[in-house]
């Protein structure tokens, strides 16, 4: 599968009401996951599409956004911020997301910091590739809203970022 297919397959996903999808054609097997699947099992219709097999769990409600990674300046559960007025970097991709290089390195992006346009803010691990992520926004980052090291969905928001900044 080319990475244009994978990316089409996540937008198809993401677009629907499937919580998971999984594709396995000979060696190659992808699983892509929402943020509404949920560990409980279900009874999975199959439905085969040549020459792969594509089975699609059922639906489940919507899960709660993931919290703001450990250290950075957050709000309780009475946030009453105003946030209409941020922009937000999202994940292009599924995958783990990390805020630095390695364990050994500096974190990209803190809150506070200043970003550009194509500024690297963190990575995201897909497949064992490892993606630099880069930010279509520009200003001053407010909050990261995704523990390190913990999955992302597709178009999950990372990080909120004031224009004004």
């Amino acid at each position: 599968m080319t990475y244009k297919e994978i990316q089409n397959l996540l937008k198809l996903v993401s677009d629907s009401d499937l919580s998971e999808v999984r594709l396995k054609d000979g060696d190659f097997e992808i699983t892509v996951r929402t943020s509404a699947y949920s560990k409980t099992k279900y009874a999975a219709p199959t439905m085969m599409a040549a020459p792969a097999q594509m089975q699609m769990a059922a639906p489940v409600p919507a899960a709660e956004a993931a919290p703001a990674a450990a250290g950075e300046a957050t709000t309780g559960g009475g946030d009453t911020t105003d946030t209409s007025n941020l922009l937000e970097v999202k994940s292009p991709i599924v995958g783990t997301f990390y805020r630095s290089p390695s364990p050994d390195k500096p974190v990209y992006v803190s809150v506070g910091d200043t970003i550009s346009e194509g500024s690297v803010v963190c990575i995201v691990e897909a497949m064992k590739l490892f993606n630099e992520i880069e930010s279509e926004v520009a200003g001053k980052i407010v909050k990261v809203m995704v523990d390190d090291a913990s999955p992302v969905e597709y178009d999950q928001v990372l990080f909120l970022v004031d224009p004004k900044g």
